[in-house]
């Protein structure tokens, strides 16, 4: 670790840091100066079941590049052995844990949007759960009585929507709950964690540009707009980046807990901590998607940046 930066001496886990969110969380933490431990299953030597290039090892790399140290640790955070193993080698390392990130997911490939529950094999749903929830709250009773030790630690829920926006049915109910259970998590969390000192919230980044939703539009985080012929609200999107500098804020804001147990958004975290995207603006996608996708209106996507 370099020693500069806001997060100096601080101790993340960011649990799910293969790609995506989880990848720039990890490596904005580390701009600011934190030890990352970087977890998911996917390594250079072996992929998960969501067959993506992208490594835990790379993750680590970008996070010492970008400033901090980033160490990578392969785990299923489904095993529970592997978990514990995993916490208990942050204590004997580092002695402490400040933040901690459940960015756990990788069920993209198991989702069926338009059928109903009934017509969705059970086992498929159930692995979605297992993958999105029962990760979540494996990871947070391994490692939560490591982040208690010290007040100021943070705990965030990273999910698909925020308590407003996923008041509406999700149109499948396994990722309807999947998406929803982080807001419960985080509200809950965070009053028993209260009492320690400490802060837990959910983030939901907006339309994210994901190494795999770049993929899916056959496009680069450089001609990203060039989507936007297929899927007009892709205009409104957002790289990684944006909501990896939101975490950042909030672990290094010392007052934190105003939010405590709170659904925030990229987009709203932008807008009190005054960071912006890599393109230098603000999207606030999830207005966007109510007023505009939603909504019917007419604007231009430049009025929600």
């Amino acid at each position: 670790m370099n020693g500069q930066g806001r997060l100096a001496g601080r101790v993340a886990l960011v649990a799910g840091a293969t790609r995506g969110a989880g990848r720039a969380i990890a490596v904005q933490l580390g701009t600011e100066g934190a030890t990352v431990y970087v977890t998911g299953r996917t390594t250079r030597a072996r992929r998960s079941e969501v067959d993506r290039p992208e490594t835990i090892e790379e993750t680590a790399e970008l996070v010492t590049a970008a400033g901090g140290t980033g160490i990578a640790v392969p785990t299923d955070h489904l095993e529970r052995e592997q978990v514990r193993a995993l916490t208990e080698r942050v204590d004997r390392e580092q002695g402490r844990l400040d933040v901690l990130v459940n960015d756990l997911w990788g069920g993209e490939h198991l989702v069926d949007f338009g059928k109903k529950m009934w017509e969705i094999g059970l086992e498929r749903g159930l692995r979605m759960l297992r993958l999105g929830v029962e990760s979540h709250i494996v990871t947070s009773h391994y490692a939560l009585p490591l982040l208690i030790r010290r007040p100021g630690g943070l705990l965030v829920e990273i999910t698909d929507g925020t308590a407003e926006t996923n008041k509406d049915y999700r149109e499948s109910l396994y990722y309807d709950l999947t998406k929803y259970a982080p807001l419960r998590m985080a509200l809950g969390l965070g009053k028993e964690l209260e009492e320690y000192g400490c802060t837990a919230v959910s983030v939901s980044p907006g339309f994210l540009r994901s190494e795999q939703m770049l993929d899916h539009f056959g496009v680069t985080e450089e001609n990203w707009r060039d989507g936007v012929a297929k899927e007009p609200s892709f205009a409104i999107s957002e790289s990684p980046v944006f909501v990896g500098r939101a975490i950042a804020a909030l672990a290094a804001d010392p007052e934190a807990a105003r939010w405590n147990g709170q659904s925030l958004s990229s987009g709203q975290l932008s807008r009190v901590y005054g960071f912006t995207d890599t393109d230098g603006t603000r999207p606030d996608a999830w207005r966007y998607l109510r007023e505009v996708t939603a909504g019917g209106r007419e604007a231009d996507d430049a009025e929600y940046r």
